[in-house]
């Protein structure tokens, strides 16, 4: 009786993590799609970009180095523009439904709103990959062991995406993957355009 017990709850508690998975994800079991533009429209969209945006640009797709300290540089330097830090895994379904619609926003806004990727709990291979797939037009900082993640207030769930204001103060912490791409873009507005 003991054992038919046990089996049972075996059997609610793996239903409970398979309805949970489905939910984070959208209960989508599509793939999604790239929304990449050719190289050709996204340098003609982001042409005459502010400087500190457009040296984002020509990172665009780059897993960077250098910790913490680099991307707080990063953001230091980006004052005077607010800013949109996606924290994402190439591992992480969620990241991966929602990443089409970061592309192309980020070409629609790339010359008013500065886009960082935050690569979090993965490594430079797997990142590098998912990237070829989905190509962004901005840098991601590596941070496998999430401090960076930490300091924005970026807990170990993912994605989680972060806005700051023009003045590199975050203003919003968007907890959870976006399900299209209309809301991401009406947190843009709220979040980055209008502070």
């Amino acid at each position: 009786m003991k054992r038919k017990l046990l089996w049972a709850a075996a059997g609610v508690a793996l239903a409970a993590v398979v309805v949970i998975g489905l939910i984070q994800a959208g209960a989508d079991t599509s793939q999604p799609k790239s929304k990449a533009s050719t190289p050709v429209d996204t340098q003609r969209a982001l042409a005459g970009a502010p400087a500190p945006l457009a040296s984002l640009h020509r990172q665009s797709n780059q897993v960077l180095g250098g910790g913490k300290d680099a991307f707080d540089a990063r953001i230091d330097s980006l004052k005077g523009h607010p800013a949109v830090v996606n924290k994402w895994a190439s591992w992480c379904g969620p990241c991966r439904f929602e990443f089409p619609a970061f592309q192309s926003l980020g070409v629609k806004y790339g010359k008013q709103v500065a886009f960082v990727g935050l690569n979090s709990g993965d490594n430079r291979s797997d990142a590098k990959k998912f990237l070829s797939q989905f190509p962004v037009t901005y840098p991601s900082y590596e941070d496998p062991d999430e401090k960076i993640a930490r300091s924005i207030r970026a807990p170990a769930n993912y994605p989680i995406t972060v806005f700051y204001d023009k003045d590199g103060k975050i203003v919003f912490v968007h907890q959870g993957g976006y399900r299209d791409e209309a809301t991401l873009e009406q947190d843009i507005r709220r979040y980055a355009l209008a502070a």
